[in-house]
């Protein structure tokens, strides 16, 4: 029953209007009173952070900060696979009949998370994911998690429902219908993608590599789907976009392509470079 009210409440709520305004405040140069009280908050480390306090304008900036190089060494052996955040994984494990874990107890479709496209189903449909949640406190720029092409990215737009521990629970199919931005990666172990999913009080998920990809628009804007002309070329730790708040990634390998090299449970706190994953070889190679 507490169930189902917290569920119409957060029906009903106006997240995309919510979100768009707690962006605005975060650009405003007032925001940046607020830094402070963030950075006690959520106990973030200053230590790593690669620009001094004084420099951010807002608390956007702040929001999306770089870090030193050196706080975030990237696995250089060309078979593995990294991290491409900070995080923590809710989940992980095989698409098993075209469904994924979201929590226990609880699945959802490949097949609407990648809107209904039929022939990245096909190639994900027996393989492996990993579902990684972005706190407050964490890093919130993405990096390529091996190196390779981006050919293809998918804009799905959708709900701003929470994606922390709560909303994971009592949203069923969560990332199938908040709104996400999909990029299909290339790679020594095959295809994968990369699926950025949004929430509430997200602003935006930017790409590095596409600027006329806007999420949470004011206008009513349809699924986009786009195959790049030229491939973009990108190095293992490369940043390929961000997170204007907090939120999910989910990793999506094919069937027979790599092996775990961490304990991918839920719980397991990894940070960006980190490796998680080995490309599998056969025999002979």
């Amino acid at each position: 029953m507490k169930k189902s009210i917290t569920q119409k409440i957060w029906k009903w709520m106006p997240k995309k209007s919510m979100s768009r305004v707690v962006g605005r405040f975060a650009k405003h140069p007032i925001s940046r009173r607020v830094i402070p009280v963030y950075i006690k908050m959520y106990d973030i480390d200053l230590s790593i952070v690669k620009r001094p306090l004084s420099e951010y304008e807002n608390l956007l900036d702040f929001f999306i900060r770089e870090l030193k190089p050196e706080a975030r060494p990237i696995a250089v052996d060309p078979q593995v696979v990294i991290s491409p955040v900070d995080g923590t994984i809710s989940q992980a494990g095989m698409i098993d009949q075209g469904t994924l874990i979201q929590a226990k107890g609880v699945s959802y479709s490949l097949s609407e998370l990648l809107g209904e496209n039929d022939t990245y189903m096909e190639k994900f449909n027996g393989g492996k994911f990993v579902t990684i949640y972005l706190s407050p406190r964490d890093y919130h720029r993405i990096h390529m998690p091996v190196s390779g092409w981006i050919e293809e990215l998918t804009y799905i737009p959708g709900e701003l429902y929470p994606v922390n521990e709560l909303g994971v629970r009592i949203f069923p199919g969560l990332f199938a219908r908040n709104e996400r931005v999909i990029s299909y990666i290339q790679s020594s172990c095959g295809q994968m993608a990369l699926v950025k999913v949004g929430a509430t009080n997200v602003g935006s998920i930017k790409v590095v590599f596409d600027e006329k990809i806007i999420t949470n628009p004011r206008n009513r804007q349809l699924e986009n789907h786009k195959k790049y002309s030229e491939s973009y070329h990108f190095q293992k730790g490369d940043e390929v976009g961000r997170f204007e708040f907090g939120s999910t990634v989910i990793l999506l390998f094919e069937p027979n392509q790599i092996e775990w090299t961490i304990e991918a449970v839920s719980g397991t706190k990894v940070v960006m470079g980190q490796s998680i994953a080995r490309v599998c070889t056969t025999e002979g190679d």
